[in-house]
């Protein structure tokens, strides 16, 4: 009878659980989903991480090349995204494999949303500086290419692939490289590697409105399909605010915005935990 009544009226059937204070999967309005993390996924990557939140799981792959800095930045490398779900192609792609709402083709408005707030997110934390890329300023410097690929879609593709950026940014090693003086040619050292040095740690938080005032944190799939409107807000560990992104939908107050970044500091802490606790536990005792 239940499922009869929320294949008929999914809104009806969503709102009789939001006005006890929860949602169909158990949760509370304010509670995200299991997150996990695994750092070092892909043995082929410079740097890699695999990052679950419910049942969305993205992938994110660092590979690091070398190039000449740009003409008019000649002590700065290079930080390039390409945000791809399963299939090789330059821009987001989100194909049936990752879940039926989508429709092969090129590129949806949401695949090219994600990745604009990828590069939003790069670009706005200065997570990496790019001057740390440059090997030989004028000469030679560091592109990172930053591959993001989305293995099961549930809902708040953002959080997911925010969080497996940083992790795998922090997962990354680059060889020790010197410019040969007699014959201008790069040296690289492979038993010598180091971090990156990331500069901040971007965290992004999700929320989904639900008609026009009620607020619910990390929405699924349906959830989304259902809300009157969604905000992400992305925060660094200082409480600073990195990105803000509002794809339209229903206004929010002051007291709202602020209620939503206020969770999004706390959310950071918890990321952040998390992902030192598995740093931690992969170094060698």
């Amino acid at each position: 009878m239940a499922a009869g009544f929320k294949t008929v009226e999914p809104l009806e059937y969503y709102r009789r659980f939001l006005k006890e204070n929860c949602r169909p999967d158990g949760r509370e309005l304010g509670e995200f989903r299991t997150t996990t993390v695994n750092i070092g996924s892909i043995s082929t990557a410079d740097g890699s991480a695999l990052v679950k939140l419910g049942n969305t799981t993205v992938i994110c792959g660092i590979k690091a090349e070398f190039a000449a800095p740009p003409a008019d930045a000649p002590d700065k490398g290079y930080v390039v995204h390409s945000c791809r779900v399963f299939l090789s192609v330059p821009n987001v792609d989100l194909p049936p494999l990752c879940s039926s709402r989508f429709r092969s083709g090129p590129p949806g408005e949401e695949a090219q949303v994600a990745s604009q707030f990828i590069a939003d997110v790069i670009e706005n934390s200065q997570i990496i500086q790019k001057e740390d890329l440059c090997i030989s300023p004028g000469k030679l410097s560091w592109v990172l290419y930053c591959d993001i690929i989305c293995l099961d879609y549930d809902g708040n593709i953002l959080d997911a692939c925010t969080f497996a950026l940083l992790a795998a940014l922090k997962n990354a090693q680059l060889p020790e490289v010197t410019i040969n003086e007699e014959t201008g040619l790069a040296e690289v050292n492979l038993k010598k590697k180091s971090y990156l040095n990331i500069r901040t740690h971007p965290v992004a938080t999700s929320f989904a409105v639900f008609d026009d005032t009620l607020l619910i944190v990390d929405p699924t799939g349906e959830e989304e399909h259902l809300a009157t409107g969604t905000l992400t807000v992305v925060m660094d560990e200082e409480g600073k605010l990195c990105c803000l992104h509002k794809p339209g939908g229903s206004g929010l107050t002051g007291a709202k915005l602020q209620d939503c970044m206020s969770r999004a500091v706390t959310r950071h802490k918890e990321v952040k935990k998390l992902m030192d606790e598995v740093i931690k536990s992969m170094k060698p005792k």
